[in-house]
């Protein structure tokens, strides 16, 4: 009687601890994922814009994104692919890390794309390009339609926006690229840019980096970054175009390996999501990209606490 209660206890730990979302996160599929733009929309769920990898790419050639939704962190769905670069006429490649806002009764997803090719082993022989779009949906799982047929424009290669919505109802877009922290005021419609590029004063650190990710807390302005491309560290500001002060770490590099994040409030708890390079099945000897997530929390002078990996993710009770 004794070892049929043990057994009983181990079982219903297992179930009730797999129930429970875990790292990567499960959306009930194989599919890879990277480069989660999170919102939480005047429904209430959480909704995750991502890129997706083609198995054992060989280098990043990327076709469409997925949209995955929950109520609870802890059953996804996956809305399927929200936009592809085939109902494109501009570009054929290159579906990077996007973001969506929602604003005018409408849900805008801001898209990186490009065409060409890079070439690794030398770079002057590359003929690639990026740059962003804007694609609207009266939905927040899309489809989503191309909005303007162009990119807002050629020059400076752009690549992983943030589209940020202030408290006033203004846009702004910030992006990889153009070699400098730039970013733009949005028109009312969020379907061009108003007035130049800013280049934003970073109190004089700029380190390399890929798409940063905007977001306000307490009258505070955070501008979050993956640093060199792999450690997810930050600056704080009182004005979304800055100045800009350096704070540091959130999360450090995991095996040399490109990062990319999101950082949003769900029912009064902050949640980071980024990817890791995780062992797959597939029939390749390299890591692959799926999302996880983490509890982030804040000290009372509004500084971020550092944020380490986990297997248990979400499932970590608070």
């Amino acid at each position: 009687m004794k070892m049929l209660k043990i057994t009983t206890i181990v079982i219903y730990v297992l179930l009730t601890t797999t129930c429970f979302s875990q790292n990567p996160l499960n959306f009930g599929s194989d599919i890879l994922t990277a480069d989660p733009s999170a919102h939480v929309w005047k429904d209430g769920k959480m909704y995750i814009y991502a890129s997706h990898d083609e198995p054992c790419q060989e280098d990043f050639w990327m076709k469409d994104w997925h949209v995955f939704s929950s109520s609870d962190l802890i059953n996804w769905t996956d809305h399927g692919a929200c936009l592809s670069v085939d109902d494109l006429s501009w570009a054929d490649n290159f579906a990077w890390a996007p973001d969506a806002a929602y604003k005018n009764e409408k849900y805008y997803f801001c898209f990186p794309v490009g065409t060409g090719f890079k070439d690794r082993k030398n770079p002057k022989n590359s003929t690639k390009w990026m740059g962003l779009g804007i694609a609207v949906s009266d939905s927040p799982t899309g489809p989503f339609k191309d909005a303007i047929g162009k990119p807002l424009w050629t020059e400076p290669y752009a690549n992983d926006p943030c589209l940020f919505i202030d408290d006033d109802d203004k846009g702004y877009i910030y992006f990889n690229g153009g070699g400098d922290y730039l970013v733009a005021e949005m028109a009312d419609d969020l379907l061009s840019v108003k007035g130049d590029l800013y280049k934003m004063d970073m109190g004089g650190y700029k380190p390399k980096r890929e798409g940063p990710w905007v977001f306000k807390r307490n009258g505070i302005y955070y501008y979050t970054m993956p640093e060199d491309n792999r450690v997810l560290t930050y600056y704080t500001s009182k004005s979304p175009k800055g100045p800009w002060k350096y704070q540091g770490e959130i999360m450090n590099e995991e095996n040399a390996s490109n990062n990319h994040h999101s950082i949003v409030e769900y029912n009064g708890q902050w949640i980071l999501f980024y990817h890791r390079w995780v062992d797959t099945d597939f029939d390749c000897n390299k890591k692959q990209r799926k999302i996880c997530a983490e509890y982030l929390y804040f000290n009372e002078d509004g500084t971020i606490k550092k944020v380490e990996r986990t297997e248990a993710g979400l499932s970590k009770k608070l």
